[in-house]
């Protein structure tokens, strides 16, 4: 399976049409998006519209420049797309789990509910963990020396042992990779990344 995973393209149009290049000369079964597509939802309809018209299943979460509420009933006008925030869609053997919005605390006690549901559900199965804001202790929460990225989302990546972690929000990261274990974690940034999962 292919994935092109992206992440804080905030309605950047130029940006998109490259991406939608990417999927066709990629060959990419699915597209991720872990959040901030727009600018405060500007032109949310219209860059929707540009994602559904490649012809693939898109996954997407809000960002903290999109309501929830009004992503998941906006998304429903296109077909290809699936707002999936605190839920799992199946797609070729992987449960892809989504938690968007926030991105500034460094704990979530409403993530914290909703983990211990999921690793009761799915502990056994294959998961990419699409996230906006970042776990904490890693290359993709530092800024000035020090980790700002959530505690929470780092406790249940440790216990579940996703088979990737998808994440955005600090800009400065757009683009950088780690591992807490043998756990490959990715900042795909707005130009977006391709990963290929076996």
């Amino acid at each position: 399976m292919k994935i092109l995973a992206l992440t804080d393209l905030h309605g950047d149009v130029s940006i998109l049409k490259s991406l939608i290049k990417k999927v066709i000369t990629s060959e990419i079964d699915i597209i991720v998006i872990a959040g901030d597509l727009t600018q405060f939802e500007t032109n949310l309809n219209y860059l929707l519209a540009k994602l559904n018209s490649m012809n693939k299943p898109v996954l997407i979460i809000p960002g903290n420049h999109e309501d929830d509420e009004h992503l998941t009933e906006t998304a429903k006008a296109y077909p290809n797309l699936i707002c999936f925030n605190k839920k799992a869609v199946e797609f070729q053997g992987y449960l892809f789990l989504g938690y968007g919005g926030g991105g500034f605390s460094l704990e979530d006690s409403q993530f914290k509910w909703l983990a211990r549901q999921w690793y009761s559900e799915y502990q056994n199965q294959k998961i990419i963990l699409v996230l906006h804001g970042p776990p904490f202790g890693t290359s993709l929460d530092k800024i000035d020396n020090r980790h700002v990225g959530n505690k929470d989302f780092r406790s249940f990546i440790e216990r579940i042992k996703p088979k990737l972690v998808i994440c955005g929000h600090l800009h400065e990261n757009a683009g950088k990779l780690d591992t807490i274990g043998e756990i490959k974690l990715i900042n795909p940034g707005w130009e977006g990344m391709i990963v290929e999962m076996g």
